[in-house]
């Protein structure tokens, strides 16, 4: 069940109809860490660089590490840029997979914008507090890279199989669901994380997961698909 989500999951990425969506996705991250750098660079050079003008090999040394700093920082701050863009792509991502592969059931419903912006955000902060104290681990090797498969594993995959779920169902039948089905869900969010830990790939996070967990949401539901569709 979860494999065979992925598994269809990743074999529409790079089909037409979702290409316009993972081009909008990718473009957005990458300008945010674009933006993101250019604003840390421009505060270093602006209020840290003119005290280390004396020590230019201090100040050789503090480009690097920020460097390195913002790169490794990227790789844990993914899961929130992730939730930010989950709730923008999730609905057209998911219209396309119901058309593709569940054209006979009726569609889902988009979660209206105010609910949708909530959930979003809520994430957004989970995620964020939860990737920091995995960064502040970075020092520690084993630990932290398995705090950051556990924490985005459960994160990512309660909150898209929420947003798939929720095309369908209200907010409590949705939790309720997600609860009877806790273990596959987690292994679902395994497995987004494991995406997300693929460099150039993990820029495609948003559409995979958004993709794998309405798959796996119509699995669990008991709603099965035509293998000829595909």
């Amino acid at each position: 069940m979860v494999i065979e989500s992925a598994r269809l999951a990743a074999s529409q990425l790079l089909r037409p109809r979702f290409r316009s969506v993972m081009i909008k996705s990718v473009g957005l991250t990458i300008l945010l860490f674009i933006g993101a750098w250019i604003g840390l660079e421009y505060l270093f050079s602006t209020f840290l660089l003119p005290f280390l003008g004396g020590w230019p090999w201090v100040a050789t040394a503090a480009v690097w590490l920020l460097g390195a700093g913002v790169f490794i920082g990227a790789g844990f701050l993914l899961g929130p840029v992730t939730a930010v863009f989950a709730g923008i792509f999730l609905d057209e991502a998911a219209e396309h997979v119901e058309e593709t592969w569940y054209g006979d059931e009726p569609p889902g419903k988009a979660v209206p914008l105010g609910q949708s912006l909530w959930l979003t955000v809520r994430f957004t902060l989970l995620v964020l507090f939860a990737n920091l104290i995995a960064l502040l681990l970075v020092l520690l090797p084993g630990i932290n890279v398995a705090i950051f498969f556990l924490v985005n594993g459960y994160l990512l995959g309660r909150e898209y199989f929420m947003f798939a779920a929720m095309r369908f169902r209200h907010e409590e039948e949705a939790a309720q669901l997600r609860a009877n089905y806790s273990g596959p869900i987690f292994m679902g969010g395994m497995i987004i994380a494991g995406f997300m830990a693929i460099p150039i790939v993990n820029l495609a996070t948003p559409v995979f997961a958004a993709t794998m967990m309405v798959h796996l949401h119509k699995s669990i539901s008991g709603q099965s698909f035509d293998p000829a569709r595909y």
